[in-house]
This record gives C-alpha cells, sequence and structure tokens, in this order.
C-alpha cells in the first residue's frame, strides 16, 4: 500500500488553509446562521468525520477527494466543538486552547512512544494512519480556539491576528529551511497554526461590520470557497497525472 496521503507542497497548504477557512464559516453557518447550536452542529459534524474517515481509512490508495473530504470535516467539527467548550460550557478560550494544546502534545507524544518515529508524508501503515487523523482533529480543534483567543482576548481583531497567525507559518517555514528541527515537528506546528489563520479569515469575512468583518454571507463564503478548493485540488491532481504519462505513448 503506497503512502495515503498527498506530498506537502505550496498547493497542500493552499487547499489546507482554505478547507480550515471553510470549515469556520461552515461551522457557523450550521450553529448560528441555522440556529442548531453548537452541540447538534458538534454531532453532525462528528457524524460526517466518522463516515469520511471510514472510508479514507479503508481505501486502499489516495484518493484526493476522500482526503480532504476528511480534512474539511476535522475543520469544521473542530469549530463547533471549540464554540461549545469556550462558549457552552464556559471554559473560555485561554483554558480551552491549554486544554487543546496538551491534547496535541499528548496525542503525538503517544504516536512517538508506540511507533518510534512521527510521520507526515510517508502514511502506509494503519497505526500511522489513525495517529494522523487523530492529531489532525485534535490541532484543528485547538486552532479554532487559537484564533478567537488572539482575535478577542488579546484584541487583535480578525485580520491583524491572520496577519499574525500569517507571520508565524512563515517563520516556521524558515527554520525548516534554516535549521535540523524534525521536520514532522516543524509540519506539524504549521498545520496547527493553518487552523487560526483560517479562522480569522473566515471570521473577517462573515463577521457584522461593527465587529471587524466584511459582513458577508456564511453559506455563500463557504459554497465560494470550497470551489476554490474543489478547483486547485482538480487542477493539482490533474498535473500529477499529466507527469505520469509517459510522453512516447502519446
Amino acid at each position: 500500500m503506497g503512502s495515503k496521503v498527498p506530498p506537502v507542497t505550496v498547493a497542500f497548504w493552499v487547499v489546507k488553509v482554505l478547507a480550515t477557512t471553510v470549515g469556520e464559516t461552515g461551522g457557523d453557518a450550521l450553529s448560528m446562521t441555522l440556529k442548531l447550536g453548537y452541540l447538534v452542529s458538534t454531532t453532525i459534524f462528528l457524524a460526517f468525520f466518522v463516515v469520511t474517515v471510514t472510508a479514507q481509512i479503508m481505501s486502499r490508495r489516495y484518493h484526493p477527494v476522500s482526503y480532504w473530504l476528511v480534512v474539511v470535516a476535522t475543520t469544521t467539527v473542530g469549530t463547533t466543538t471549540s464554540d461549545y467548550l469556550d462558549r457552552t460550557l464556559g471554559l473560555g478560550y485561554p483554558k480551552s486552547s491549554a486544554l487543546l494544546f496538551g491534547g496535541v502534545i499528548l496525542v503525538l507524544a503517544v504516536w512517538r512512544i508506540s511507533t518510534g518515529h512521527l510521520r507526515f508524508e510517508q502514511i502506509t501503515s494503519r497505526t500511522d494512519e489513525l495517529f494522523y487523523w487523530l492529531t489532525i482533529l485534535v490541532s484543528n480543534t485547538l486552532g479554532t480556539a487559537l484564533g478567537d483567543y488572539a482575535a478577542d482576548d488579546l484584541g487583535l481583531g480578525f485580520e491583524k491576528g491572520a496577519l499574525v497567525f500569517a507571520g508565524l507559518i512563515v517563520f516556521v517555514a524558515l527554520l525548516s529551511f534554516l535549521t535540523r528541527i524534525d521536520k514532522a515537528v516543524l509540519f506539524w506546528a504549521a498545520y496547527v497554526l493553518t487552523r487560526p489563520l483560517g479562522a480569522t479569515l473566515g471570521d473577517t469575512l462573515t463577521k457584522p461590520l461593527d465587529e471587524g468583518g466584511f459582513n458577508l454571507g456564511r453559506i455563500t463564503c463557504s459554497l465560494i470557497i470550497a470551489a476554490a478548493m474543489v478547483l486547485v485540488i482538480a487542477a493539482t491532481s490533474q498535473r500529477k497525472a499529466g507527469k505520469l504519462v509517459d510522453p512516447s505513448v502519446a
């Protein structure tokens, strides 16, 4: 069985940011716009995650659509779960961020102890795949809390918050090129940071004007961002397919 995940390229990160943004707008659309609430919305998105991740794990090879559906599922359930912890249960952004950060570290530590490694590109075993998706699920929930914490509690607002997280991602990228820090550690650090970036971007698009947003419709934004995801995935998949064609056959 070959690797079940895509190569980490610029296109990968573009789609990941789009997925985290649609996770914010989509999660808020269900819980707020449609007024289903955080608990009901979390239950719906969790069921969506279970279905998509089961299909992904049962597959014998990498399928772009299946893979990115699971990522979107983790971002939507992460959005509503974080909001439920922060607002319904009243934990607040600092406590929930600390709790979820500890969860990410715990999952990565158990992964390392269980298998002797951390992976992010060559996911070929069932054990690695289970830890991979569990890490993504917890990290995307953490990212939502971090984005809200920076925008609200730290007073950065949505636009400045997005700039801060974008800058941190650039910093992690520089560390990857300039240092010998474990690439898996840096990958997962960047992966966590893309979620609050997407959360602040999503809130910038959809929050009311008096709260610092553009007051665009959550459902409309979700559909547009999802369409952009599909276009990028289709374009990159087509290029990869083209590379596999033997020129002598044409």
